[in-house]
């Protein structure tokens, strides 16, 4: 049994100073006017280049990042490595719209993965589908609508783009993430990720899909990829959420008029996550399982499964996942009990990563109970070392 409640081993790699910094942090986040206001009022200022980025690296960027860049996120690394937590390096810059962009994030995509190769404490990567290319034009090939001959073109530079990340993976022998993302653009990574998958997981699972729980037709993706996958002859691998941008598809679908994908409530959610992960277990011998939680139930669900099925702690086709600065209870204590651990690291520069700190920022004043638990646990530790 995995004691989350153990807040001695979970933030045994924190000192005093850092537990009191993310106690104030994580006070602020639990009002979420504050976080609105607060996070488009730091943007604003990045963007007129005001002084206020040494602001906010202490701050939300401290607790959410491992640096700006992959050096700066070494020593992090390695002193979570020290108990037994491992990495993804994420290169969090998100919004771009520009060529230059979009090639200087496929490389440092490949630099990450070259990177991860050389440390033992980086086993897997991941890289977001719109990092790599305009997010209408993933919409619109999503949408099978016709492309004019310059879109083809950028289609194809895409699609290149993409092809080269998954080639750097399986050579560095670092599997690989396609992270997911919204569901009107999602069809097109999805058809892509299932081609990688055809052509590299052959003896083993180099590319990962991800799954968003909360869309109600996800299950029955992930068991029509297994049936494929068993008729072809190639391996599946899945990293499993609830999911991130609920409301944004809600308010779409409400505006547009089409039937929402969004799951009738949090306990279709659950039921749908669960079984996914029921449904990768039983077919271990072709499948890989990431399972991308926060919510101690489930991770308590998957230990249960795993003993169940004689599944060692160990075995490298399970891993347990959160987000950096977040869940340090489920992950610590877990990787203390020999579980295989690991942690999206964030890294980027400060004003390019800003969206993802946002978005951070205001899920996590949305997600029932997160805040909550962040603060109870931090003040638990703190008064226990005080005694």
């Amino acid at each position: 049994m995995v004691d989350y409640a153990n807040t001695e081993i979970a933030f045994k790699m924190r000192s005093n100073g850092e537990l009191r910094r993310a106690e104030w942090l994580f006070e602020l986040l639990g009002h979420p006017g504050l976080v609105k206001v607060g996070s488009r009022t730091a943007l604003w200022a990045l963007r007129q280049g005001l002084p206020i980025q040494g602001l906010v690296r202490q701050t939300v960027f401290r607790q959410f990042c491992g640096g700006e860049t992959m050096d700066e996120c070494a020593p992090v690394i390695q002193r979570m490595k020290g108990f037994g937590v491992h990495s993804i390096l994420d290169y969090s810059v998100e919004g771009k719209e520009r060529e230059s962009d979009f090639v200087r994030t496929a490389q440092v995509t490949i630099d990450a993965l070259r990177f991860s190769a050389q440390h033992p404490g980086v086993p897997l990567g991941v890289f977001k589908p719109t990092g790599l290319g305009r997010i209408a034009l993933w919409e619109k090939v999503s949408a099978q609508r016709g492309l004019n001959i310059e879109e083809q073109s950028e289609w194809e530079r895409v699609r290149h783009r993409v092809q080269n990340v998954c080639l750097a993976a399986r050579n560095a022998r670092v599997p690989l993430m396609f992270d997911a993302e919204e569901s009107w653009m999602q069809d097109a990574a999805d058809d892509l990720c299932l081609e990688m998958m055809r052509l590299h997981n052959r003896e083993r699972v180099w590319v990962y899909n991800t799954v968003q729980m909360y869309r109600h037709d996800r299950l029955a993706y992930v068991q029509s990829c297994i049936e494929m996958s068993e008729k072809e002859g190639f391996k599946v691998g899945f990293k499993v959420v609830r999911g991130a941008y609920m409301e944004k598809e809600r308010e779409r679908a409400e505006s547009l008029g089409y039937p929402s994908p969004i799951q009738p409530d949090k306990t279709a959610t659950d039921q749908d996550y669960d079984r996914a992960i029921e449904l990768l277990l039983e077919h271990l011998d072709r499948t890989a399982l990431v399972a991308g939680t926060h919510n101690e139930e489930s991770c308590r669900k998957l230990v249960a499964l795993m003993g169940s099925r004689k599944i060692p702690a160990s075995d490298a086709r399970v891993w347990f996942s959160q987000l950096y600065g977040m869940s340090d209870n489920l992950s610590f204590n877990l990787a203390a009990e020999g579980y295989n651990v690991v942690k999206y690291l964030p890294f980027g520069p400060v004003a390019d990563v800003m969206p993802y700190l946002i978005r951070r920022a205001e899920e996590n004043t949305s997600i029932g109970g997160q805040t909550g638990r962040e603060l109870r646990l931090i003040r638990q530790e703190l008064k226990r070392r005080k005694r």
